[in-house]
């Protein structure tokens, strides 16, 4: 069963801006014995894997060399993180199986961290989900979880009722001691991850219902905070697809911005790229030329991309029976 929800980067939509974030993602399993751990957890700083945990090994260990650097101390902490996580989801799941009448395998996610911007912005998020689908999310702006289906009614009630308060103690938890903890992460991992890499651009194009295609793909480049536009005879053109950064296999990122060129069109069409790696803006120019091969083979190479980096989700919160009063898996 695949649970695991693809980490998807989604641009800005003006301006180019630095940020690093510090993410979690783990799941649970309800049925032992498929080959997969019961419990997994793993850590992300700018999508950068840093740490990982599972039942099977019992405790925390390090995936970025520089990670190794972090105090003992951290390392107790994260690997308690891990066995309470583990303790949690394995409770969850013997109390609201049976209450919601379901049987079988099933899994449980949480994906949580914190996003520290160049500009001074911060902000964060706790999502979770049942079965790979969207369940409960926390709303950082007001302090409260918001129910996804019919079934997190109850609990959201639960998690926003006046005794718990739960959201609001996340959101503190979000937007200070994850935000102390990346600042501290990347202290360690400067070099790694203050690394910044240019640019290729590759533009092409595919004639489609009386009009043309064009695409201008951006690729390999670090970090992933990036501005892509078309212009025609330098006026912006806008898109009408989604403009999504992926990461790829080494650490880079990708992008593809797409629009369409009426047949009959005369105008110039350039591509702009901003950067922090780049002096002045990239701009490439579009002449019209298909090489529908090309594209079909970029294709491949994000969808290997996405599924490379697909990852579980961390702690489920504990969500009946159970001390509310350490709300947050850091």
């Amino acid at each position: 069963m695949k649970d695991p929800l693809l980490l998807v980067l989604i641009a800005g939509a003006t301006g180019v801006y630095c940020s690093h974030s510090l993410q979690f993602y783990g799941t649970a399993v309800s049925v032992s014995g498929l080959g997969l751990p019961d419990y997994t957890l793993v850590g992300f700083v700018n999508v950068i894997q840093i740490i990982k945990y599972n039942s099977d090994i019992g405790r925390a260990v390090p995936v970025a060399p520089w990670v190794k650097k972090l105090e003992t101390e951290y390392w107790v902490i994260i690997t308690q993180i891990g066995k309470e996580g583990e303790a949690v989801f394995k409770r969850e799941f013997k109390t609201y199986l049976p209450f919601y009448n379901l049987t079988g395998f099933h899994s449980i996610q949480q994906m949580t961290g914190c996003e520290l911007r160049d500009d001074g912005n911060i902000t964060g998020y706790n999502k979770f989900g049942f079965d790979g689908k969207d369940f409960l999310a926390l709303d950082m702006k007001h302090g409260v979880y918001d129910p996804l289906t019919d079934q997190a009614q109850i609990i959201a009630q639960k998690l926003n009722s006046p005794d718990e308060r739960q959201g609001e103690r996340d959101k503190r938890i979000l937007e200070t001691l994850c935000i102390e903890w990346l600042k501290k992460l990347l202290q360690y991992g400067k070099e790694e991850l203050d690394r910044k890499v240019r640019p290729e651009v590759k533009v092409s194009d595919q004639k489609a219902d009386g009009a043309t295609k064009i695409y201008c793909h951006v690729y390999g480049f670090y970090p992933q905070d990036v501005d892509v536009n078309w212009k025609r005879d330098d006026v912006d053109v806008p898109s009408d697809e989604p403009r999504q950064v992926l990461p790829n296999m080494d650490g880079t990122y990708q992008i593809t911005v797409t629009v369409e060129v009426p047949l009959k069109d005369t105008g110039k069409y350039t591509c702009h790229v901003e950067h922090i790696s780049l002096e002045k803006p990239l701009i490439v120019n579009w002449e019209l030329k298909s090489n529908p091969v090309l594209w079909i083979v970029i294709g491949v190479i994000a969808v290997l991309g996405v599924i490379g980096i697909a990852v579980g989700f961390v702690i489920w919160k504990k969500l009946s029976g159970q001390n509310h009063n350490s709300p947050s898996i850091l």
